[in-house]
């Protein structure tokens, strides 16, 4: 593929029908007023930042963009026109399990979305209550048999786990149900009790760090049994059907962000869009922007690449930065050490330490 079709788009709905305890992304309940102030806000957005670049990969994200009715989302879907696809990859929509409808299914289709992320969690009750989400084991294996006889053959299931009084055997337990309902991705999250939410209101613990590491070790043993690829730190997929979207910010490629808390990274410039509705409403999108250094770009580099199983290939960092990574940055003193190993041109981090990758990219960078 051309350098030219490298970017990535992503777009923020903010939207949701409840709010789940342990959320601290950029997220309002559903209002329709808003809604379609913000829809109408997010095109004249797009309007003024896009500058007309071929698109890779899109991702409408949230908040939960299936809580908007098929109107909105339609309006949504064709706001996506607006960017030039000649080499579309990967089109990833975000829903909720119990918005799976056949219309919905088939707007998307109409618009070429291939992909979908779809937030199961958890299929343990007390689990799911402390989250303040439902969930239903049938219910999931029907909307998901649905989705693929609509055509939808790229599915990804999140999974939340290492939440508060959870064993060992509840996990496994979620392991074997979110198996029988066959995803080609999976994504799992240990839970962090970040601020500013339901649940660091209520000073919920987080859970025993060695039980944590067990759950993360038993996660990554089973999956790998049932033929999954575990490419990135949380991240597990089928044979080619790695997310292309999330590979291009682990990749440190660039990105557009778009919508309420949007993230991007375009022409050298990292930026962050207002978590203020209110100020996003009013057409003060951006909140913050860095023009980086390539010191501090190489450092990118390294904290995306290295959340990739198969690390950072030497000869690929030296034509994109003209410089060799271990004169750098102390690559050889952590080889020694074990935490990193270079095998095949490539260095990554010890599969054994994956766990305690922070305490070796601090080491790094």
């Amino acid at each position: 593929m051309e350098d030219k079709c490298k970017l990535g788009v992503y777009i923020h709905i903010p939207f949701c029908k409840s709010i789940c305890s342990y959320c601290d992304f950029c997220k309002v309940l559903y209002n329709k007023d808003w809604v379609v102030k913000y829809l109408k806000k997010l095109k004249d957005e797009i309007k003024e930042r896009y500058m007309g670049e071929s698109i890779k990969t899109i991702y409408i994200g949230g908040g939960t963009p299936s809580s908007l009715s098929l109107k909105e989302i339609e309006y949504l879907l064709l706001l996506t026109n607006i960017f030039k696809k000649d080499c579309l990859e990967e089109f990833t929509f975000e829903c909720n399990i119990e918005d799976i409808t056949i219309e919905l299914l088939e707007l998307l289709k109409k618009y070429h979305v291939n992909r979908l992320s779809i937030g199961i969690e958890s299929f343990n009750q007390d689990n799911l209550k402390l989250m303040k989400r439902s969930n239903d084991f049938k219910k999931c294996q029907e909307k998901i048999k649905l989705a693929r006889l609509k055509g939808f053959n790229n599915i990804n299931l999140d999974l939340i786990y290492a939440l508060p009084n959870e064993k060992l055997s509840t996990l496994k337990k979620d392991i074997k149900y979110l198996l029988l309902l066959e995803p080609d991705h999976i994504s799992t999250y240990s839970l962090i009790i970040e601020n500013n939410t339901y649940l660091s209101y209520k000073n919920t613990n987080n859970i025993d760090e060695n039980l944590d590491a067990e759950m993360y070790e038993y996660i990554r043993k089973k999956l790998k049994k049932s033929g999954y690829i575990h490419y990135e730190v949380s991240n597990f997929s089928k044979p080619n059907k790695e997310s292309i979207h999330n590979l291009i910010y682990w990749n440190n490629e660039e990105y557009y962000g778009f919508g309420l808390g949007a993230s991007g990274y375009i022409s050298g410039v990292r930026y962050d869009n207002t978590k203020s509705l209110s100020k996003y409403l009013l057409g003060k999108y951006v909140k913050e922007k860095l023009l980086l250094s390539k010191e501090k770009i190489m450092e990118y580099e390294l904290i995306l690449g290295f959340r990739k199983l198969k690390g950072i290939k030497l000869e690929d960092f030296y034509h994109k930065y003209n410089i060799n990574m271990q004169n750098v940055f102390p690559i050889k003193p952590l080889i020694q050490s074990k935490d990193l190993i270079y095998q095949d041109g490539y260095v990554f981090i010890n599969p054994k330490k994956i766990y305690i990758m922070n305490e070796i990219l601090i080491k790094l960078v």
